[in-house]
């Protein structure tokens, strides 16, 4: 992923064709946007699960993903592992934001967005900073500030496990920080399942917000 690059490029995901075509010519309109390609959720999900890695991507030098959710519910989708590169998603409401939330999507606008505010959140997004649009925020953040008193059972988290919550906070698989620690996924997983049960998180990116809020995290 060239992340540093002025121009982005990027895959159009929606189930519509009329709602991709439309999303492209839009995005295509902007100078710093270049439109890879264009597929369904299902062709995109068969994507991911065929290609575990950013380097295994076909595309190797795509830099994101723009998905038009659409008005049909979300389903079939990853469980556990995030996404492995940037998703900008664009939503009617806010139903479906915690469940894309805890996905690792980090950005979330409205389907009528502007085409430099979705290019910006796919920028945004690249260098480690979420973009919600801001009817979605309570949606994802609507209780008060933490404090490790407020965690049932709260205990310190052992260096390795940290090394491993800085790394999810980075948006790395299992599989990836497993090479980068030269562990197993066994060891990873047991780490990443200590972590939530310690910040009594149901999710990788919700470990991360509760890591955040006690300060746990400089992001």
């Amino acid at each position: 992923m060239n992340e540093f690059s002025q121009t982005v490029s990027v895959t159009i995901v929606a189930n519509d064709p009329l709602a991709r075509a439309g999303l492209a010519t839009l995005l295509a309109a902007e100078p710093d946007c270049d439109i890879v390609a264009q597929m369904s959720l299902a062709d995109w999900l068969a994507d991911l699960e065929q290609n575990d890695a950013l380097a295994d991507w076909p595309q190797a030098q795509l830099d994101g993903v723009v998905w038009d959710i659409g008005w049909e519910p979300v389903t079939s989708l990853p469980e556990e592992e995030p996404f492995p590169l940037p998703v900008v998603a664009l939503l009617p409401d806010d139903t479906a934001v915690p469940q894309l939330w805890s996905l690792g999507i980090q950005a979330m606008l409205r389907r009528d967005a502007p085409a430099a505010a979705i290019v910006a959140a796919l920028h945004a997004n690249l260098h480690g900073l979420a973009t919600l649009d801001p009817d979605f925020v309570t949606a994802v953040l609507p209780g008060p500030p933490l404090s490790a008193e407020s965690l049932p059972a709260f205990s310190e988290l052992t260096p390795r496990e940290h090394e491993v919550l800085t790394l999810l906070a980075e948006g790395l698989t299992n599989k990836a920080i497993a090479r980068q620690l030269e562990i197993s996924d066994h060891t990873v997983k047991f780490h990443v399942n200590a972590i939530l049960g310690k910040l009594n998180a149901q999710s990788r990116t919700e470990a991360v917000v509760q890591a955040t809020r006690l300060g746990l995290l400089l992001l």
